[in-house]
């Protein structure tokens, strides 16, 4: 398979030392230059995938994203780029020490003293202002990413998914699936305001590019915690709810796939949470939505799930 692709680099090693691993090129790759620092990692390009996948759900507003081990750990939309890293960075200041991180428009002066104050592996943005490249430059170690394939059109060049596993290539078409306005519906009594409806869309749009399952709690256009990876959806709650502690009041709950239980209901309601936004379609989907009621949580479902393996 291989020996029909171009091949454009070999890295040190990929996710362990011991592995060897190498880049090569396809028809529809992101363009970008690097500005600053050393070469890319293999790591470095994971993390980068993710960045720029969110950053296109987000490519008319102010966003930052930070992402650690190809997952989001920060993130945010404000009035300016300085406020949406003052707040991405607030979601976890632990774990985003190390990773990387990706704005949606020019990187301002502003915006660069903050990066250069803190500990970032990766900076990528789709262009930065000269003062703002001359700080960031201040740290050699510090990769910075400028990306010139415009945001909006980042979802067009992701056609498919491949991975080789031992009983073949498995190949599915990326999950460019955005919201539908025949199956974006309000399900329960409760009725969202207009603000809760754009925090569970920020909220949903983290969560499709999160490994399953991902649930993530938000709040004024910031994202308090987010539990992925996980096998049981009560445990996520569990564990996203324990870690948001009381910012959870008024706050929305975004889930990647189909709630099929009242346990996560019942954690949400504990939480104080407002809204509840997931694919919705199961079996018992009365049971969920009565629930819902008794506890006046408002509850959109959106039609379609974002399962990320």
């Amino acid at each position: 398979m291989l020996d029909n692709l171009e091949k454009i680099t070999d890295f040190k090693h990929g996710d362990n030392s011991h592995q060897g691993a190498s880049l090569y090129k396809t028809e529809s790759m992101i363009d970008y230059e690097l500005l600053n620092g050393e070469e890319l990692s293999y790591k470095n390009i994971n993390d980068m995938t993710t960045l720029i996948q969110i950053l296109s759900e987000f490519y008319d507003v102010n966003a930052a994203i930070m992402v650690k081990n190809a997952m989001p750990c920060g993130a945010a939309l404000g009035t300016s780029l300085t406020e949406a890293f003052n707040k991405a960075f607030d979601c976890n200041p632990i774990s985003v020490l190390g990773s990387c991180i990706g704005f949606s428009k020019i990187l301002d002066t502003e915006t660069a003293k903050k990066i250069h104050l803190s500990d970032f592996e990766l900076v990528m943005a789709i262009g930065y202002d000269k003062e703002a490249l001359d700080i960031l430059k201040k740290k050699p170690n510090v990769k910075v990413i400028k990306i010139n394939t415009p945001l909006e059109e980042v979802k067009i060049s992701m056609a498919e998914e491949v991975k080789i596993t031992p009983f073949g290539i498995l190949i599915q078409d990326a999950d460019r699936s955005d919201f539908n306005k025949d199956t974006f519906k309000v399900v329960t009594k409760r009725k969202p305001t207009q603000e809760e409806i754009e925090d569970a869309i920020f909220a949903f749009k983290i969560a499709k590019h999160s490994k399953s399952k991902a649930v993530v709690i938000a709040k004024n256009f910031k994202m308090l915690s987010i539990a992925q990876g996980q096998t049981n959806f009560a445990d996520a709650c569990t564990w996203v709810m324990t870690y948001a502690c009381d910012d959870t009041k008024g706050s929305v709950m975004a889930y990647d796939g189909i709630i099929d239980t009242v346990d996560g209901i019942h954690i949400a309601a504990q939480a104080r949470v407002a809204l509840v936004i997931q694919a919705g379609g199961a079996f018992n989907d009365n049971i969920i939505t009565k629930n819902c009621d008794k506890y006046e949580i408002g509850m959109i479902t959106t039609g379609i799930t974002h399962h990320k393996m």
